[in-house]
């Protein structure tokens, strides 16, 4: 009664996710009735982030993490609705900018003297972050090289896209043809779990280039169970001996960490990304901001709070983690050059002046009031 008389939201929210790991059921029920009253996807930027968190809270006690997950996920719509929600989400943040350019930029200077060249993209999505890189390989002085990329698809991204990878190549494809650039795409179809060396079209003497854009922290770890797909994935891509790999990930500890912990982490994480959003998109009413949360970080929030063991997919690590990990893999970190950093720089003169990029032992940071969000980082063999 005492921290429900503060109204306090934030510490209401710690207090409730502390009794239920504590199994206090009496207590528990008591804090979600009345954070019902003060939560609201319409509300500030901690009363709509605690509106989806309280959901996740309740699908925990309820058992139902993956169900409501699983729900969030098919009830997200297709096809052009849905892209048009993460094209807003891409233009009104510069996270996702931050993670081509920071890391399309790396890759550019690793192979800027290879005449044959493989870029093997683990999240490729729409294609959209290699569209600069055919362009400035068509301005080559001696002549552009011959590109091949490899799309590694899972089935969400399909979704999206309301259809295969064959879209994304025909569309790459498509504007290398216009840059008179010799091209081939090679669609591989599975998710980061199924990747095996006969599935990437590897050929002999190919400049390799491997991408990771927000998508390891989805494969499960020694933490899950014995197959551990997230150290194997970089073993396997060490192997393929790559000019350069480049890492954007969530800067974000709720992979190993114990319940409380990992709800207080996502509190403070998701706090800075919806106040992110607010700023650039105002009105607490405005339909289209409710929708891009709902349909583009919702999901998250439930899945690292309702859920537990293999069905809870949002499993992000700091870089720290990360660097023990690639280290262990065979790789050395690959510092950003000040290059990169500026392009970020100027990215971000378009954005609030809240944001901030900052280079750490090589790596860059992209934070928010000074959160640090999410980071890109660079190895090498």
């Amino acid at each position: 009664m005492e921290v429900v008389s503060r109204r306090d939201l934030k510490e209401m929210m710690i207090t409730c996710a502390e009794t239920i790991a504590n199994n206090n059921l009496f207590v528990s029920d008591l804090l979600i009735a009345e954070l019902k009253t003060m939560v609201s996807v319409a509300g500030d930027p901690i009363q709509r982030l605690s509106a989806y968190l309280l959901e996740g809270l309740i699908a925990r006690l309820d058992l139902t993490g993956n169900c409501i997950y699983k729900s969030l996920k098919c009830n997200i719509p297709t096809g052009p609705k849905l892209l048009s929600y993460m094209q807003i989400l891409y233009e009104a943040c510069p996270y996702y900018k931050f993670a081509y350019i920071s890391a399309n930029s790396a890759i550019l200077e690793a192979i800027h003297q290879a005449h044959c060249i493989h870029i093997i993209d683990f999240q490729i999505a729409q294609g959209s972050q290699w569209i600069p890189i055919i362009q400035s390989l068509a301005n080559r002085a001696n002549g552009p090289p011959l590109l091949r990329i490899t799309g590694v698809d899972d089935a969400q991204s399909a979704y999206a896209r309301n259809g295969g990878l064959e879209i994304v190549g025909s569309r790459l494809a498509k504007l290398a043809k216009s840059c008179k650039i010799p091209f081939e795409f090679h669609s591989a179809a599975m998710s980061g779990c199924e990747v095996d060396l006969n599935k990437l079209g590897l050929r002999p003497r190919e400049a390799i280039a491997v991408n990771f854009p927000y998508i390891l922290h989805h494969m499960p770890d020694e933490s899950v169970g014995t197959a551990n797909h997230r150290d194997r994935l970089i073993r396997l891509v060490r192997g393929l001996n790559p000019k350069i790999v480049t890492l954007i990930e969530q800067e974000s500890n709720t992979n190993t960490s114990s319940f409380v912990p990992r709800f207080k982490e996502a509190l403070e994480f998701y706090t800075a990304m919806f106040e992110s959003v607010e700023a650039a998109m105002p009105g607490r009413e405005s339909r289209e901001r409710i929708n891009v949360e709902q349909n583009c970080l919702a999901r998250d929030v439930v899945s690292i709070v309702g859920c537990e063991g293999e069905e809870r997919v949002e499993r992000h690590e700091v870089l720290g983690k990360w660097r023990a990990r690639f280290g262990m893999a065979g790789f050395k970190g690959c510092p950003l050059s000040v290059g990169v950093k500026g392009c970020v720089e100027r990215l971000l003169e378009g954005y609030s002046k809240e944001y901030r990029v900052e280079e750490v032992d090589g790596a860059l940071f992209l934070g928010w009031k000074g959160r640090r969000l999410f980071t890109c980082s660079a190895w090498k063999c």
